[in-house]
Order: C-alpha cells, then sequence, then structure tokens
C-alpha cells in the first residue's frame, strides 16, 4: 500500500465502527472494506490516497503510540491509558459525541459512610489494622488508577487483575472496590455498587486523534487536512 498518503484507523466492530462509519458517510467519505468481509483493509471510496484500517479499539490507541497509523477514532480512555506521555505522542483533534464512557470508582453500596475518596483512607487504615492487607481494586486501568489516586493523595491500596467482568469482582470477594467504565450505570446498580460522588476519573468518549510519531509526507498532511477541515466544520453534538 506504498501508493496510500495516509493511514486511518477506525474501529472494527460494535456500535463503535458503525457510529464512525455513519459519521465519514455524512462527511462525504464514504469507508467500504476491501477483500472479504470480515477483513481488516478498506478504502475511503472519494479518497484513494486514504488506507483505512479495522482495528480494535485498543490497538488503534497502541498504533497511534508507535506511529503505525496516522489518524484513528477510538476512545480517550483508551488513548490516556494506554499512553502515559500521551501530549507528546498523540493530539486530541475532536470529540465525536458517541461511545461515551465515564472512568469511574465504584464501591459497595454496603459501604454507607464512604462516599468520597477521603472517606477511603480511613476505611483503607481500619482494613488494614483488621486484615493486615491493604483494599483489594479490580481495573484495567491501571495507569489512570494510579495517577487519579496518587492527585488524591490516596495509597491505601494494590490493585488485583481484571480478567472477567470487573463489576463483580467485590461480589465475588477478589477485590473491595473497582475502576471501570460505565455508560448507563445499570451494570453498577445490578452488583450493588456505588459510584463515589468524585470518583468521576475521567468522562470519556470517542474522539478523532492524530499520532505524533507517524510519518508525516505532504501528502499525508494534505489528506489529514481533507479530514479534519469535515470533522471540524461538523456541528457540535447536542
Amino acid at each position: 500500500m506504498s501508493e496510500k498518503a495516509l493511514t486511518l484507523a477506525v474501529p472494527s466492530k460494535g456500535r463503535l465502527m458503525d457510529k464512525t462509519l455513519e459519521m465519514f458517510a455524512k462527511l462525504g467519505m464514504t469507508i467500504k472494506k476491501t477483500g472479504h468481509e470480515r477483513g481488516y483493509h478498506g478504502k475511503v471510496v472519494e479518497h484513494e490516497e486514504i488506507d483505512v484500517a479495522f482495528l480494535s479499539a485498543s490497538e488503534i490507541a497502541h498504533d497511534l503510540r508507535s506511529g503505525r497509523i496516522h489518524l484513528g477514532v477510538t476512545g480517550e480512555d483508551l488513548v490516556r491509558e494506554t499512553i502515559a506521555d500521551h501530549h507528546k505522542r498523540v493530539t486530541f483533534i475532536k470529540p465525536l459525541g458517541f461511545g461515551h464512557a465515564d472512568v469511574i470508582v465504584a464501591v459497595p453500596k454496603s459501604w454507607l459512610d464512604v462516599e468520597t475518596v477521603a472517606d477511603l483512607e480511613d476505611v483503607a487504615a481500619q482494613f488494614q489494622q483488621y486484615h493486615g492487607r491493604r483494599l483489594r481494586l479490580a481495573t484495567k486501568y491501571v495507569n489512570l488508577t494510579g495517577r487519579f489516586f496518587a492527585r488524591n493523595g490516596f495509597f491505601g491500596y494494590r490493585i488485583v487483575g481484571s480478567l472477567g467482568a470487573t463489576e463483580g469482582a467485590p461480589a465475588s470477594s477478589s477485590a473491595e472496590l473497582i475502576v471501570d467504565i460505565t455508560s448507563t450505570g445499570e451494570t453498577l446498580v445490578a452488583n450493588h455498587l456505588k459510584i463515589l460522588k468524585d470518583g468521576v476519573i475521567l468522562k470519556s468518549q470517542a474522539n478523532l486523534v492524530a499520532s505524533r510519531n507517524a510519518n508525516w509526507s505532504s501528502a499525508a498532511i494534505d489528506a489529514r487536512n481533507k479530514i479534519e477541515q469535515r470533522i471540524l466544520a461538523q456541528k457540535a453534538p447536542e
């Protein structure tokens, strides 16, 4: 694909893919897969110089970091979790108004006196004294969690792996609290959890993101400008 000036990565499945393709279609940029319907390559019909890669949202964040792709549509949460020095490696061009999900801290509803991060400090001290260990926190967001609690001066926890559904960790006694994403909060309620009042770490959504490490030839910059101009001209979502 050496003739292609720019590689744009879009989500490979689910609602995030559907919304992304719908958005680009409204901008007059029709994205179609090439070859097998379940393949991972595509094109922008109206712009032959733009190659399209269908990747998972997490792969897009990794490839933006490495510079393997020029532009990508992925969640802000994944970029900030995956790329510690994201301000050096990527540029957030625009939030896209879909793929909303908050990264939150949640504890059991039965912890009646725990409403804020400050309250966790008291619980952690009591827990350490009684059980001889720190509170266990289940999450896939290790970096976001560490930075958030460090800013808030809370260190009385240790992170445990979250291989399955993170929300179920407290009920299964594999952790005392969690950091996870939520869109509606229904799953948290079903698992008898509550979000701390100051426990929203990040209000995330899908973003168009540019890699600073990609090979930005003059042709790639021209292709990027075509995409950016249309994206930025969109009316902001209500």
